[in-house]
This record gives structure tokens, C-alpha cells and sequence, in this order.
């Protein structure tokens, strides 16, 4: 997950899940786009943690395939100049993603819409509050209920819970954590930690304690720490980013999501085979060269030939790291780098 407020956001006014939601990409690039749709919100978006996070592709592809779905209009890259309260100021890049194909007018326009929204961060990683009123959705009376799924237990009932590990004098019953939840999502409200919350509720206690309950009630109640009021937060200017390169409207032209210069890096011509054949010939005679005269200039200094089981590394592994990029660019089809 990204840091509170950013990360995965998304759009809005999406169509319903469908088979041919990304039939217009490529297949990897319709891979990862399902991939980046069923992730939660606020997960961060960077092109090397999806590639931690994806079973089947690394960072290079992952980069490659981020800048054509951008492309083709379900990414945004967006940077909205904070204006807080306090008269603090800041940029921001968030990341909108959206399962529905947008033109490139459509985001320009939410671009725009999204001057003077208020952004004040909540307590939820990777959201931020927007004060837009959700739609509301009509379920039709014909429907058949459906049972109700028992609610997953929220963080002040664990709090609670696990006092008496911290303290076996604070053994609390269901009844006692239930009527005590309230009190504690207060607590987590203003700030405090569950940590703070069980540090309050264990410090300083007596021998013995005869209604763990009570004396818990009255312990949150009295130490209720203060009410901490954020300074509201507001867009007051929004532009977009390049997705690769992260420059901004402000210094490049950005086309689709993408500016120029990249653009023209990822249309370059890919080697041909020849190429690719030439350019580890090239290195292979570089580093068998660069290897040979080291080898002789060492045996100088030494007053003759030194066996490499003598040597804390070989020459011909001393030599191959200056070649190792260049090998590796080449097997991506990259055009090598040449050396001085």
C-alpha cells in the first residue's frame, strides 16, 4: 500500500466488469491491466512494486506495459497542488486508473473538474476525502434476501482483546469488549495507537483488579486524549505527469499521458537480429581485449605470470562487469553503449 492519500484511485462513473474490458491491448498489456483493476485501492503504483507484486513479469516489462495501457486511456498520472489550511503548500501525484477506455479530453476534463475539490486525509490508507455525494442504488423489492455475513472484527474490539496478553490482570469478557468499542474507536479516532490504548489501560495497575470492566471504562473515559482537528486540505491547481518519466506540463508537452521524449524512446526501431549478433561479437571482443592487456600489465608488476586460483577474483570476471549492462541491454534489444 502507498502512503496515506496516494496510490491507486479510482476515476469514477466506470462501466460494469466485462470480457472485453482490455481486448483492444496486447496480451501482456491486458494481463496486467486485469491485474491492476482487482487491486485495492491506495496500492502504490510504481512500475517496480507491481513487478514485485506480479507472478509472471519483471520491472522492464511492467514499465512498458504501464506506458501503453497510459496510453490507451485507462492511467493517469496527475499532480495537484496541495493548499492546506494552515497555509501550507504542497504537490502531490496521484495515480487514477479507470476500466473504462478515456479520450485524452475526457481526462483533461477531470483534470480540470478537479480544481477546488476538498482532499483532507482520513485515517484509511491510500484515500483521501473528496465531498462528493455517492449515488445512491436501488435494490428492487423482488429480490431475494440474502443473508447477512457475520462483520469482521474491527481494530478497537482486537485492542481489547488482547489486553489480557499484555496483562493477564485485565481479562475482559465478549460483553465487556463489545460496550467498550465505542469508547475505543474514539481513542483510534483522535489518533491514538493501539499500543497508546493498551499502554493506558495496563500502566499503573493495581495488585489486583476486581472489575476489569469498570476499571477499563473508567480509565477511557478519563484519559480520553483531545480531540485533534485536521486543517482541511483543498486542489487548487491540478496538471498532468508523464507516467514514465514523472515530468510535468510545466516543462514537456504531454500527448496521452506520456511526453515526447519518451514517447520517441519507446518508438524506437528494435534491433534486428544482425544487430543483436553484431553487438555481442563487438562485446565479447571488447572484454577478451580489455582482459588480455590487464592480465599483461598485472604480470608486470608481479615479475610474471600470476595462476588465477592465486588471485581473489579473476581477471576476465575483474573486466566483465564494465560489459554486463551492455549485455543485458542487448538481449532487450537495446542499441549497446559504447565505452570510453
Amino acid at each position: 500500500m502507498a502512503n496515506t492519500g496516494y496510490g491507486k484511485r479510482h476515476a469514477g462513473d466506470e462501466d460494469p466488469h466485462a470480457d472485453p474490458d482490455f481486448a483492444h491491448l496486447l496480451p501482456r498489456d491486458a494481463e496486467i491491466a486485469v491485474f491492476i483493476d482487482h487491486l485495492d485501492t491506495g496500492h502504490a503504483m510504481g512500475h517496480k512494486v507491481l513487478a514485485v507484486e506480479h507472478p509472471r513479469y519483471g520491472q522492464q516489462a511492467m514499465r512498458t506495459s504501464l506506458t501503453r495501457i497510459t496510453e490507451a486511456g485507462h492511467l493517469r498520472w496527475i499532480k495537484e497542488h496541495i493548499t492546506v489550511e494552515d497555509g501550507t503548500m504542497r504537490w502531490v501525484t496521484r495515480t487514477y486508473w479507470s476500466r473504462t477506455r478515456r479520450s485524452a479530453e475526457w481526462w483533461a476534463r477531470f483534470a480540470r473538474e478537479r480544481h477546488g475539490k476538498d482532499v483532507t486525509r482520513d485515517h484509511q490508507p491510500g484515500l483521501a476525502r473528496v465531498e462528493e455525494q455517492p449515488a445512491a442504488v436501488e435494490t428492487p423489492a423482488e429480490q431475494p434476501a440474502v443473508p447477512d455475513e457475520p462483520e469482521p472484527e474491527s481494530a478497537a474490539y482486537r485492542v481489547l482483546t488482547g489486553l489480557c496478553a499484555a496483562d493477564p490482570r485485565m481479562p475482559l469478557s465478549d460483553g465487556d469488549c463489545r460496550s467498550l468499542e465505542p469508547l475505543t474507536e474514539e481513542w483510534l479516532s483522535r489518533g491514538a495507537t493501539p499500543k497508546d490504548i493498551t499502554r493506558a489501560l495496563t500502566e499503573g495497575l493495581p495488585p489486583e483488579v476486581g472489575n476489569p470492566g469498570g476499571f477499563a471504562r473508567r480509565r477511557l473515559e478519563t484519559k480520553m486524549p483531545p480531540q485533534k482537528k485536521e486543517p482541511r486540505a483543498k486542489v487548487t491547481r491540478a496538471i498532468m505527469a508523464c507516467a514514465t518519466c514523472d515530468q510535468d506540463e510545466r516543462t514537456v508537452k504531454i500527448d496521452r499521458g506520456i511526453c515526447e521524449d519518451c514517447r520517441r524512446e519507446n518508438e524506437a526501431a528494435p534491433m534486428s537480429d544482425e544487430d543483436v549478433i553484431k553487438g555481442f561479437e563487438e562485446i565479447a571482443h571488447l572484454g577478451t581485449t580489455s582482459a588480455y592487456f590487464l592480465r599483461k600489465k598485472l604480470e608486470r608488476s608481479t615479475g610474471g605470470p600470476v595462476p588465477d586460483t592465486f588471485r581473489p577474483v579473476p581477471i576476465e570476471d575483474r573486466v566483465f562487469y564494465h560489459y554486463r549492462d551492455n549485455r543485458d541491454r542487448i538481449a532487450n534489444g537495446l542499441p549497446p553503449r559504447r565505452w570510453k
